[in-house]
C-alpha cells in the first residue's frame, strides 16, 4: 500500500529535539538539548495534596466533561492574574484555557490564516510553533533576530515585501531558541508597525514569570488598545509541562472561533488538570513558588555561563540570558555546526542544531542550543568542558 499524505502534512520534518531524544535512552549522555522545566521545580507535595482533596470531595466534576473555553474558576484566576502582574486585558480580551501553550498558537494560525497566509516570525523561532502554523498550511517567513529583538525597520520592510501577511508571531521575553529579549522600546515599535498595517500580532510568552536578573518589560499585549494582539501562554515552565494547561488572552471574536476549532480537536483541556492549576493559584503563595523557580535557573545559568566563559574558545559567541532557560551559542564562519553537533553526540553530548529553528527549512546555520534547566551542575560542568574542547578542536 502507498500511502499519500495531505499536502500539510507532506512537507513536514521531524522535529530535530524530539528525534535527538531519541538517543537519550543511553543514560550515559549529557542533554543540553531538552526544553524543559527542572523536576526540581514542580510542586509535587502541594499539589499531591490537592489532588487528594479534589478526588476526597470534587470527583464528578474532575472526571467530567468540562466547557470548552475553559474550567471557568480558572479562566477567572488566569484573567486576574494577567490584568494584576503584567496589565494585560481590556474590555473587548476574553480568555481561553488550551492543552499547553502550543495549542494556542496552532488555534490562532487555524483561526486567521488560509493555506499560503505568511506568517512573519523572528529567525531563528520555536520549532513548535513553525511546525504548528505550517501544518495549517501557512508560509513561515523569518525576520532576522537581534540581541534586543528584530528591527522594526526589517519588520516594516518584510510586510511591504509579503502583503498576504496574517500574523507577525514572536517570542519577545527569553527568546526560544536564543535566550533573548525584545527591549521595550522595540516592543513599542513592531506594535505601531502592526497596527498601521492592520496585522495580528501572535504572542508566545511561556517564560514571562522566568526572570531571574535585568528589569521586568511588559508584555506587547500589554500596549494592546486596538484588539490586534493574541497572547499565548501556560503553566507548563511554572507548574508542570505534563499537565498541558496553556492560557490564551485575546480579543473574544478570535476567541469565540478558537473554541469552535477547539471542540474539533479535543472538545476541552483536561478537566483535572485545570482545577488543580486553580486550586494551586488560589490556595498557595504561586509568587513565592516562581520565585524558588528563578533562584534554581538563577543558579544554574550562571553556572553555565561560567563554565563557557572557562572552555568555550573565544571565537564562539553566546547569549547572556536574564531569564527563561536558553542559551544560544555561535560557531565561527568554516566551521561545520552539523559535524560539530553530531560529534557531541559521539562524545555523550547532545545539543540542538540551529538549523531546527529556522523559518526556511534549507538555511544553513552556525549556531546550536543550549539547555540549562534540566542537566545537573556535574553534567553542565563535565558536558560544556566536553564540547568546549570539541569547539577549539574543530576550530584549529
Amino acid at each position: 500500500m502507498e500511502y499519500k499524505f495531505s499536502d500539510n502534512l507532506a512537507s513536514l520534518k521531524p522535529s530535530a529535539i524530539r528525534e535527538i531524544f531519541k538517543s537519550l535512552s543511553d543514560p550515559s549522555i549529557i542533554s543540553f538539548a531538552a526544553g524543559n522545566p527542572s523536576p526540581l521545580s514542580f510542586p509535587a507535595e502541594d499539589l499531591a495534596a490537592i489532588s487528594a482533596d479534589i478526588f476526597e470531595k470534587s470527583a464528578s466534576t474532575a472526571l467530567q466533561y468540562g466547557i470548552t473555553e475553559g474550567y471557568p474558576p480558572l479562566r477567572r484566576a488566569v484573567t486576574e492574574r494577567l490584568r494584576d502582574k503584567f496589565k494585560i486585558g481590556r474590555d473587548f480580551d476574553t480568555t481561553i484555557i488550551t492543552s499547553g501553550g502550543n495549542q494556542g498558537l496552532e488555534l490562532a494560525c487555524r483561526v486567521l490564516c488560509n493555506p499560503g497566509d505568511v506568517v512573519l516570525c523572528e529567525n531563528p523561532s520555536f520549532i513548535g510553533a513553525l511546525n504548528a502554523f505550517r501544518a495549517v498550511g501557512a508560509k513561515t517567513v523569518g525576520i532576522p533576530l537581534r540581541e534586543d529583538g528584530i528591527d522594526p525597520a526589517d519588520l516594516e520592510a518584510a510586510l511591504q515585501k509579503h502583503p498576504n501577511t496574517k500574523m507577525i508571531y514572536l517570542i519577545p521575553t527569553f527568546q526560544n531558541p536564543a535566550g533573548t529579549t525584545t527591549s521595550a522600546e522595540k516592543r513599542a515599535a513592531i506594535y505601531e508597525i502592526a497596527k498601521k498595517h492592520s496585522v495580528m500580532i501572535l504572542e508566545d510568552n511561556p517564560y514571562g514569570d522566568l526572570r531571574f536578573a535585568g528589569e521586568d518589560i511588559l508584555p506587547i499585549k500589554a500596549l494592546d488598545d486596538a484588539g490586534i494582539v493574541i497572547y499565548c501562554s501556560s503553566f507548563s515552565k511554572i507548574l508542570s509541562s505534563g499537565m498541558r494547561v496553556g492560557f490564551v488572552c485575546a480579543p473574544d471574536p478570535i476567541v469565540q472561533k478558537m473554541a469552535v476549532g477547539k471542540q474539533c480537536e479535543d472538545v476541552h483541556t483536561n478537566q483535572f488538570f485545570q482545577m488543580l492549576c486553580h486550586r494551586f493559584m488560589t490556595e498557595r503563595d504561586m509568587d513565592a513558588h516562581i520565585e524558588k523557580i528563578r533562584a534554581l535557573y538563577r543558579e544554574k545559568c550562571n553556572l553555565m555561563l561560567s563554565c563557557l566563559n572557562q572552555y568555550m574558545p573565544k571565537e564562539v559567541h553566546y547569549t547572556r540570558p536574564e531569564g527563561g532557560l536558553f542559551i544560544w551559542c555561535t560557531l565561527p564562519d568554516g566551521v561545520d555546526m552539523n559535524a560539530f553537533v553530531k560529534k557531541a553526540i559521539e562524545k555523550k553530548v547532545a545539543v540542538v542544531p540551529g538549523t531546527a529553528f529556522n523559518c526556511d527549512t534549507e538555511a544553513p546555520s552556525q549556531s546550536f542550543r543550549l539547555n540549562y534547566s534540566t542537566p545537573s551542575d556535574e553534567d553542565i560542568k563535565a558536558g560544556i568542558r566536553i564540547i568546549g574542547e570539541l569547539a577549539a578542536e574543530m576550530i584549529g
